[in-house]
């Protein structure tokens, strides 16, 4: 096994150091338990940094060889579980560089050469960030698609719209199911977004200056599959504004997700009885035997604190760091990756919850005649039949729903004379709008509620998601 520490017991700085760091330093400084996770991206950049350096004559293509059959070698032992990750040896690039070293001798000390661990971590982490992006977005599609199968089957079905959590008018619950498969749109659209920005190679930066060899940024670049390389060597290992994006976008999406559970948690409860889950879903009570809790749901609702408080986390961090690296950015790993591994299992929770939700037709069409929620429709009458203004036609229409309310029934329910004693110009097809069926049918508008309307969003989507 070749000796990697030098002669002060030390991997990285034994040439200008006489003396080990303490324990409690050795403990604060490493970081291997955490950026291991990004193993896979750390021999991608090794790999194509290589090949470059042997395009280009730094290096020997014997050596180049040497290093990408060690580089192989390692990617086996990771995937076996058999890799020696050690915590002396503080990170994953310097885990890599020692068993590459013990696998091939003095070739892999010629690795690094025109690199360093702030570029090397740079990509290493933008890599990862880039890939967490795209599989977030994918995941989100996956969850239009889910919402997108429920809304078809419901196009027609009555519930009644919401605001203030009070009933305001008729809608379909596939109109519902919709509005949140346009959320997730955008929140698919920001990863994608992000992703454009993100996506420039940093390494060849080296520590912050940029480097005498003559290297080609351009090479590494593609292929890494990034654009083009980063514009400026400093902002090159300083920036981390591509990992606050990402969980911005995150954060977003979360809010949105939790919202929808939030929904789901209502509509369980007997009260509602909008949908139901199946065991797969829902937990019982260890006390109550009756009892089907919404729990992942509920715990959908709770990520969004973890991944909101992971943003706040790394902004606190780089707030107030100057140029270029400071060592407070090995703290930039564990909020990301925790941030999100928290919105997968939420996004994969989610789509599980959609495919497995029954709709409560029954429940959901009493409930959407209920709150006056035609009355609306009762104004729009007047305004459209009889020509009156709407504000005029507003406090006819409160009026009536005032006498329903004291009539203990609804505006369908309503008396004709009791209306003409309002507006005497009423005509007994008035009720032909006071349905919660007739109400729906008449949204025809772009992006409305009619059935019509909902089939076409739906079609919309089915091309954009294809």
């Amino acid at each position: 096994m070749t000796d990697v520490s030098g002669k002060a017991g030390h991997s990285l700085w034994g040439g200008r150091f006489a003396a080990k760091p303490a324990e409690l330093m050795r403990r604060i400084n490493a970081s291997i338990d955490i950026d291991k996770r990004m193993a896979a991206e750390d021999l991608a950049g090794s790999r194509a940094h290589a090949a470059m350096l042997a395009d280009v004559g730094v290096i020997g293509r014997e050596d180049e060889q040497a290093i990408q059959k060690g580089l192989n070698a390692i990617e086996a032992e990771i995937a076996a579980g058999a890799f020696p990750f050690r915590e002396a040896l503080e990170d994953i690039h310097m885990n890599v560089e020692a068993r590459l070293t013990e696998l091939i001798g003095p070739a892999a000390g010629r690795l690094h050469t025109a690199r360093s661990r702030n570029d090397q971590v740079a990509l290493d982490f933008r890599l990862w960030v880039r890939e967490a992006c795209d599989r977030s977005a994918s995941q989100i599609r996956d969850l239009q698609r889910a919402l997108l199968r429920q809304a078809e089957a419901c196009a027609d079905d009555l519930m009644p719209g919401f605001t203030h959590l009070q009933p305001a008018q008729p809608v379909t619950f596939g109109h519902h199911l919709m509005a949140y498969v346009e959320m997730f749109g955008r929140d698919a659209s920001r990863f994608d977004d992000a992703r454009t920005r993100m996506n420039e190679c940093p390494l060849g930066a080296a520590a912050l200056a940029g480097t005498s060899f003559p290297i080609d940024r351009e090479q590494t670049a593609r292929a890494l599959g990034f654009d083009r390389p980063t514009a400026n060597s400093l902002d090159s290992v300083s920036a981390r504004d591509f990992a606050l994006e990402a969980m911005a976008a995150g954060a977003i999406c979360a809010t949105h997700l939790s919202r929808l559970a939030e929904e789901i948690v209502i509509w369980m409860t007997p009260a509602f009885g909008f949908i139901s889950l199946s065991d797969a879903f829902t937990t019982g009570s260890s006390i109550m035997p009756q009892k089907r809790n919404p729990d992942a749901a509920e715990l959908i609702r709770a990520k969004v604190g973890r991944i909101l408080g992971s943003l706040v986390n790394l902004t606190v961090v780089m707030k107030g760091l100057p140029l270029a690296y400071g060592k407070d950015m090995q703290e930039d790993k564990p909020p990301t990756f925790e941030a999100f591994d928290a919105l997968e299992l939420s996004l994969l929770a989610m789509t599980g919850m959609i495919d497995d939700l029954t709709p409560g037709r029954a429940a959901m069409a009493a409930a959407a005649g209920g709150g006056f929620s035609t009355a609306t429709d009762l104004a729009d009458w007047l305004v459209r039949r009889l020509g009156l203004p709407f504000r005029e036609a507003h406090h006819i229409t409160g009026r009536a729903v005032a006498r329903a309310e004291a009539l203990g029934g609804g505006l369908a329910d309503l008396p004709l004379e009791d209306l003409q004693a309002l507006e005497p110009r009423i005509e007994a097809d008035i009720y032909d709008v006071l349905t919660p069926a007739a109400s729906v049918a008449s949204r025809v508008s772009q992006g409305g509620t009619a059935p019509v309307q909902v089939r076409r969003q739906i079609a919309r989507w089915k091309e954009i998601l294809a």
